[in-house]
């Protein structure tokens, strides 16, 4: 092709949109031939994340600039596609419509929080932190604030916050791992991160970059086909999310006809761990409008708040360009977040609907019990039915699920081609590794820039402190995968903790760091340390039991951390010295949407 690659951007990915959809065509051809759904698995698992290495090493780059921000060369809308791709993570692919589909409305607070927080990054944040012209978020509080103390104190805010968010992606890629090469869970996590390493190891920024983009092609495909094919067949139209208020309805119906009935204790000690039975459309989960309240704002701030979906608008040519990134991240977002509710209504219709012909409830259970797709999933630890009243008949409450089979399960149970299942295994396999790779090197990067190289060795060379920045990737990745193996949190909660500790200790020190000027190194520091520590301290009072208070639980602690931080830091700074005069010059200099950023060729 004439040009460089950037120019070439939309041939390259076009030419790769169009094969991987002539990979499907070829993978439903073999399913037709007679190929095994375990082989049409390991293909599609296979062959993306063969892909997504061919890319990372192709990025390979020994340039610090091209290693930490992509060159600060990434367009606009491809910008906006790699941060769509290392935001919506594996909780967001296989979770979300599982915490929608249990606990109904309430859990569409983190859909308004997660998508409202980008409304806070383009006022608040993004442009101006691009203009900085730093490469990593601790090091925008190092150099405002000033001192090694403020700069280590962010680097371990952001690493608290990213590993909590790591060890789930790396679940979610040993959850699909293991079910699409038919392994055990705890070798999978490791299978999930040796995929992850090979997007990142080599080419930093700029190959997990390219290499996201790519991953938001097959996982907005992924998840998008399922979902109207499903409706067509069900009757719901080709576009079921202006049906989604009928088919809720239809739900609330046939729950009523069959009465919902709650389990006893004795009942639930059947139930393998992990699992939960249907619950009603109308959950009490957030019932009240403050829980909806509290967990979609700490949903805004932490958005705001955590370093890898930062450090992807450090990427782009420039101020106006970071702004319009934003915008295009959150049109890439809304294709998948818009779908989610209605994938886990089709889903229990699915099962529950006794019209048509994928339901369960009424049946037998043995004849329940010998279906191909209940045995697959059964054997995965996903599923599990149980005779609790003696009477042979399945009941809506003797059907248990894991919130990660809603979305990986769905095609078979709505009898679409296995291919349809192994999109769907790989969709959700770009999700997590997408986003692991963003917050791996999110840790390795701050801490290989910011604690070596600006404290420890200041006069390291390139070439060592890159060294540093991969042994870092691989010692952060197989931490997270020893960890993610113990299955300590399940998927969504670790990430809703994720979020709690970022808006803890970085919320208020990155918008006063921009918004006011009197804001000083001492008050950071308090900000930083008292926000994660009561955050955290908060966090593990409500876990051992402790009543929380003002409505605020362990899915929300970030509200108490982030207070606290915010008392702390203006309390702080207004009892010591204000900042010298030119780092207020920088700050105003900072508000500018033009010109030259502020550190220049600091780096």
């Amino acid at each position: 092709m004439k040009g460089n690659f950037i120019d070439n951007l939309p041939k390259v990915y076009g030419i790769y949109t169009g094969g991987f959809l002539a990979f499907i065509i070829i993978m439903s051809i073999a399913e037709q031939m007679g190929m095994t759904a375990k082989t049409i698995g390991i293909c599609f698992v296979a062959f993306t994340v063969a892909i997504y290495a061919i890319i990372g090493y192709l990025s390979r780059t020994a340039q610090a600039d091209a290693y930490y921000v992509a060159g600060r060369q990434v367009p606009t809308v491809f910008n906006g596609m790699a941060t769509a791709a290392d935001w919506m993570s594996g909780a967001s692919f296989v979770a979300m419509a599982g915490g929608i589909y249990f606990k109904g409305y309430g859990y569409m607070a983190l859909l308004v929080g997660w998508t409202g927080g980008y409304v806070l990054v383009a006022s608040l944040l993004a442009p101006y932190l691009r203009k900085f012209g730093c490469y990593t978020v601790p090091d925008f509080i190092g150099t405002r604030y000033g001192g090694n103390l403020s700069r280590f104190l962010a680097v371990v805010v952001l690493t608290v916050a990213s590993f909590t968010y790591v060890t789930a992606q790396i679940n979610a890629t040993g959850t699909i791992a293991s079910v699409a090469l038919d392994i055990d869970f705890k070798y999978a996590v490791y299978v999930g991160l040796v995929s992850i390493l090979l997007c990142s190891m080599l080419g930093g920024m700029r190959g997990v970059t390219w290499t996201q983009v790519a991953q938001y092609i097959v996982l907005i495909i992924a998840y998008l086909l399922p979902v109207f094919w499903i409706s067509n067949k069900m009757g719901a139209g080709f576009f079921p999310h202006f049906m989604l208020a009928d088919e809720v309805s239809r739900i609330a119906e046939l729950e009523a006809q069959f009465g919902f009935v709650k389990n006893s204790a004795e009942n639930l000690k059947e139930v393998p761990k992990g699992l939960a039975g249907i619950t009603k459309a109308h959950s009490a989960v957030n019932a009240t409008p403050w829980a909806f309240i509290s967990l979609a704002l700490a949903m805004m701030m932490g958005t705001a708040s955590l370093p890898h979906v930062m450090m992807r608008y450090f990427t782009t040519p420039s101020v106006k360009a970071a702004r319009k990134s934003v915008g295009w991240s959150l049109f890439f977002i809304f294709l998948l977040y818009s779908s989610a509710p209605m994938l886990a209504t089709l889903s229990k219709l699915s099962l529950i609907d006794p019209t048509l012909p994928t339901g369960i409830i009424g049946k037998s259970i043995s004849e329940v019990q010998a279906i191909d797709w209940y045995q697959n999933w059964n054997q995965a630890n996903l599923m599990f039915v149980s005779d609790f009243n003696g009477n042979g008949t399945l009941e809506l409450n003797e059907f248990f699920m894991g919130g990660k089979a809603v979305v990986l399960a769905t095609p078979e149970i709505a009898g679409l081609p296995y291919v349809i299942s192994g999109l769907v295994a790989a969709g959700g396999m770009a999700a997590a590794m997408s986003t692991a790779d963003g917050l791996i090197l999110a840790i390795a990067n701050a801490i290989s820039h910011d604690v070596y190289y600006k404290i420890i060795d200041p006069k390291a060379e390139t070439a060592k402190r890159l060294v540093v920045a991969r042994v870092l990737l691989v010692v952060i990745g197989f931490a997270g995968a020893t960890i993610a193996a113990m299955e300590i949190q399940g998927i969504l909660g670790s990430v809703i903790w994720a979020f709690d500790f970022a808006m803890s200790g970085l919320f208020f020190p990155l918008v006063l760091g921009v918004w006011w000027k009197r804001a000083n190194r001492e008050g950071a520091i308090a900000g930083m340390a008292l926000g994660l520590i009561s955050g955290a301290g908060y966090l593990i009072w409500v876990r051992n039991g402790g009543s929380g208070f003002l409505g605020i639980t362990q899915l929300t602690f970030g509200i108490f951390g982030s207070a606290v931080s915010l008392v702390a830091m203006v309390v702080v700074s207004l009892m010591t010295s204000a900042p010298n005069a030119a780092t207020q010059k920088m700050v105003d200099e900072v508000r500018v949407p033009s010109g030259k950023s502020i550190l220049g060729k600091q780096h």
